[in-house]
């Protein structure tokens, strides 16, 4: 695997693959790799000849009182799982590389931006809508695969590639969880033990109201239930909500929908979807 740190650099091998006819697929993380991220790469080697994996801490994602700064940096780990993953370009960018003096260019992609985490998070989603602009202009792509854990940062990528007509074909790929059902991420290395054992109320709350949606129970009152559930868990919740799948608004008769959820188990923010079954609502 190569690994490089400056653009000329990445440039040069992406331009060599490319103009021998070979596909690209590139899967942006911000390291602290898990299984969930290697579903991701399998998926890129399926997709693609070639995989280029970026690791970089986005800044410009973190609120002022997020946690930026003890968020989990494990390079030489990651490196070594990429490699064995058979990854074939590592994209380490520092902070100067894509935020150098005098940068004063912000991508904001309203609409689907707006609403849960958006709402809770003001500037998160302009952050990733940065970065991964600058990554797609970077790397070229043809194939670029977020995971669906992430369900209202896929949506606005997706609005960002349609908006900007970008030849870039942007995959989902499937929550990857836990045994119990607790969805992978890089945060879940916060949790103490007691922790780890009430967020499984999480995915169990968001199935909990799909099940009845599914069933035919009015979706207030199925979230309700959802949130019931999370509070007697000792989740401090910022939302549980059904929304339009692709756009995040109101669900709409006859499209598909999701489920999603953002709670806080001690110091620590977990976030969930699911889909939802269609009934009379969708």
């Amino acid at each position: 695997m190569q690994t490089v740190r400056q653009l000329d650099a990445l440039r040069a091998g992406v331009t060599a693959w490319r103009a021998a006819g070979e596909r690209v697929a590139l899967v942006p993380t911000m390291g602290a790799l898990h299984d969930g991220h290697m579903a991701l790469v399998e998926a890129a080697k399926r997709a693609a000849e070639h995989v280029v994996v970026s690791i970089f801490v986005n800044p410009r994602q973190f609120g002022p009182n997020e946690d930026l700064a003890k968020y989990p940096r494990k390079e030489l780990a990651d490196s070594r799982m990429l490699s064995n993953a058979g990854v074939d370009l590592l994209w380490l960018p520092s902070v100067e590389i894509m935020y150098p003096d005098g940068f004063a260019t912000n991508v904001s992609v309203s609409g689907v931006s707006d609403v849960l985490d958006g709402a809770h998070r003001p500037g998160h989603f302009d952050g990733v809508a940065t970065v991964v602009a600058k990554l797609f202009n970077q790397v070229e792509p043809d194939i670029a695969l977020f995971g669906e854990k992430d369900w209202q940062q896929l949506a606005v990528i997706r609005q960002l590639v349609v908006d900007l007509d970008l030849d870039i074909e942007i995959v989902g790929v499937p929550t990857q969880r836990e045994d119990d059902g607790l969805a992978l991420s890089s945060r879940n290395a916060y949790l103490i033990p007691e922790e780890r054992a009430q967020a499984v109320a999480l995915p169990r709350a968001l199935g909990l109201a799909e099940r009845a949606i599914a069933k035919g129970v009015e979706p207030e009152a199925a979230l309700a239930q959802a949130r019931e559930m999370l509070t007697a868990a000792g989740f401090e919740i910022d939302y549980v909500a059904l929304a339009d799948a692709a756009t995040l608004g109101d669900p709409v008769p006859g499209r598909p929908m999701r489920l999603l959820a953002a709670a806080r188990i001690g110091g620590t923010r977990l976030i969930d979807n699911i889909p939802v079954a269609t009934n009379e609502y969708g």
